[in-house]
């Protein structure tokens, strides 16, 4: 991704190269120097247009490419309901409860990440790495729990629960 954004960033550079390689053009502009009152000669209209192309841009070059490149800006974003249309309730994100198990002191766990992306690459000990069970941390839990609707933080009691010994937790700052 780097090496063909490193390509494509010469090509968005160019028309902003040549705009700033003619600023004799943009002195006598219309826009830099206010008008007379008095209605004297009619300049030629290619000068007003000359102006607009060549005025000192104030952005970013960051700033002018992310149009162009929206990856670069925009975050990923999990819309969550605050309100339900039929029952006005609030509405989980579904990607947090697949993906995550919540336990009842408020921890959530999750798998290591890219523990299911091309296994058969990767060498036996790290693939047994990575189908460990991870705690997430405080920030993260706490977003995740803004995430969740009070139906996943309440208490679930399974039939040989595995995660039995870590739902209550003694001397844990969250």
């Amino acid at each position: 991704m780097a090496a063909a954004l490193a390509r494509k960033v010469p090509g968005l550079l160019r028309p902003l190269i040549l705009c700033t390689r003619a600023p004799k053009i943009c002195q006598f502009s219309t826009i830099s120097h206010p008008k007379p009152l008095q209605k004297a000669a009619a300049a030629p209209f290619w000068t007003s247009l000359s102006a607009k192309w060549c005025l000192p841009l104030q952005q970013s070059i960051l700033q002018r490419a992310s149009p162009l490149i929206p990856s670069l800006v925009q975050q990923p974003s999990r819309n969550l309901t605050y309100f339900s249309l039929k029952k006005g309730k609030k509405k989980s994100v579904k990607s947090v409860t697949k993906r995550f198990l919540r336990l009842h002191c408020g921890l959530w766990v999750r798998r290591k990440a890219g523990y299911k992306k091309k296994i058969w690459k990767k060498m036996p000990a790290r693939r047994k790495r990575l189908m460990e069970h991870v705690f997430c941390n405080k920030t993260q839990s706490k977003l995740l729990d803004k995430m969740t609707a009070p139906f996943w933080k309440r208490r679930n009691w399974y039939l040989n629960d595995p995660y039995l010994n870590y739902h209550d937790r003694a001397n844990l700052k969250l």
